[in-house]
């Protein structure tokens, strides 16, 4: 007889994406898994800042209940968004292999952080990443921005590629005028496309010869051109214009959209990603799940790593609230763990690096922690609280943004 599991999920194109591939793991001959979509309450408030939801979890709890309430045996998480307290009633089965944790620039010409022009918007949904970026920037304007990661990527190139298409139909109807005048005299300028009856117009300037190389195909061979994501774009309204995005790498590449989107990496040592970013987390209760979740999806390097992160931000006490990066990486015998805390603009900080025993990885994650609030760090974190629970505007913790 077939075992059937019930696995819970968000409703997302990225959550269920992360959801088919534990789904994969774990089904074999003698066991089906079976999704079940979950609406969360992150989704239920889709324009609330996530930091001031109250608390950590806003995307997670709705599908643990699940799991409680008998309704399904496991859940599946973006690791990150799992809170670090309060989850004594759940166990965490299984932590896949990760997928690239860092974070990467998506601009559409392919600009790093630093190729951006002095005063550039910048997209992000992250209150660690706005002061990663003012402290690397000050210039730059850090806007928040809400939605999955291809309504993201779709407010970002909208504005671009409406500026774009407008301009072609301009010009194609100045071409089909002029194609018309000059039929009346007799001539026989071509009319495929403004690139190929610009010398009807040509007055030697820039524009024209800009003109011509741009404008080579129809505006319908164009908009033919055009990826399915940048068609998308093309019928969104947005209320602010970004000229680049802050993202996760590996909800780029879990989304299929890291090839359409024009990024660079940034650099780890000074964008510290979030503890848990890239990773997943599943959930479960019953032993049995949870044995046949640990045997099948379990990655013991990633776990490692994650175990070290979570126990770094758990001593830091920071949640959701403060600019916390945390990344450990496993090497041989130990794991080179790097930690930056910073103030709300960026402009303070507590740093630091250590080469943590894997033997005893937890309880030296405690002590760099600690080590770390005496230095400073708690100081920063309740400042950053304190900023969170007054401010009324502000950027979110992007929990459906990443992966």
């Amino acid at each position: 007889m077939t075992e059937t599991l019930t696995l819970a999920t968000r409703g997302s194109d990225l959550a269920l994406t992360q959801a088919e591939t534990v789904r994969e793991a774990l089904s074999t001959r003698k066991r089906e898994v079976e999704i079940r979509r979950v609406e969360t309450r992150g989704d239920q408030i889709p324009d609330e800042l996530i930091h001031r939801l109250g608390r950590t979890g806003a995307f997670v709890r709705a599908l643990d209940e699940e799991v409680l309430a008998g309704d399904a045996d496991l859940a599946v998480h973006s690791l990150k968004d799992v809170p670090t307290e309060g989850m004594d009633d759940m166990v965490v089965a299984g932590v896949p292999e990760r997928a690239p944790s860092g974070d990467v620039v998506v601009n559409p010409d392919g600009l790093g952080l630093a190729d951006l022009p002095s005063g550039a918007v910048v997209g992000t949904g992250s209150l660690r990443r706005t002061a990663q970026i003012a402290a690397a920037r000050p210039d730059l304007t850090v806007k928040p921005i809400r939605g999955n990661v291809d309504t993201r990527i779709e407010k970002l190139l909208a504005p671009g590629l409406q500026a774009e298409h407008e301009r072609r139909l301009i010009a194609s109807g100045e071409a089909a005028a002029l194609t018309a005048e000059a039929g009346g005299e007799g001539s026989d300028t071509k009319t495929a496309d403004t690139g190929d009856d610009a010398d009807a117009n040509a007055d030697g300037d820039d524009d024209t010869e800009a003109d011509e190389a741009s404008f080579e195909r129809s505006v319908e061979e164009w908009f033919d051109s055009l990826s399915e994501l940048e068609r998308s774009a093309m019928e969104r309204s947005v209320d602010v214009e970004y000229d680049a995005l802050v993202m996760a790498e590996a909800g780029l590449r879990r989304s299929g959209l890291y090839d359409d989107a024009r990024t660079t990496r940034l650099p780890r040592e000074e964008f510290v990603p979030a503890a848990g970013q890239g990773a997943l987390a599943v959930t479960a209760t019953d032993p049995d799940v949870i044995e046949a979740v640990r045997s099948a999806v379990d990655h013991p390097r990633t776990r490692v790593a994650a175990t070290v992160e979570r126990t770094v931000l758990a001593e830091l006490n920071g949640g959701c609230i403060a600019p916390i990066g945390v990344s450990a990486l496993v090497r041989g015998e130990h794991v080179h763990t790097r930690v930056r805390v910073l103030s709300t603009d960026g402009v303070e900080e507590v740093s630091g690096t250590r080469d943590l025993p894997i033997r005893s990885h937890a309880g030296a994650a405690e002590s760099f922690a600690a080590d770390l609030a005496d230095r400073g760090a708690a100081d920063l974190i309740e400042r950053a609280r304190a900023s969170v629970e007054t401010a009324t505007t502000g950027a979110d913790t992007g929990g459906d943004a990443d992966e």
